[in-house]
């Protein structure tokens, strides 16, 4: 899950987001945000689609 957090990270900081911001968004914890973009948790296909839709980009984006 480290490369989906990297992935996650990157694409939250190229849109000038903060975790808590996203979070937000996603309807998440902004500590279930960071702890994945570590790689501490495993995530659910769920949470992928939330974290997607709140950055405003396809699942496959994510995930590549």
């Amino acid at each position: 899950m480290t490369r989906f957090g990297e992935r996650l990270r990157a694409i939250r900081l190229e849109k000038g987001l903060s975790q808590e911001k996203v979070a937000d968004l996603a309807g998440l914890h902004r500590n279930y945000v960071s702890s994945v973009e570590r790689g501490e948790r495993n995530i659910s296909i769920v949470n992928i689609d939330k974290l997607a839709k709140a950055l405003n980009v396809p699942m496959a984006d994510l995930v590549s």
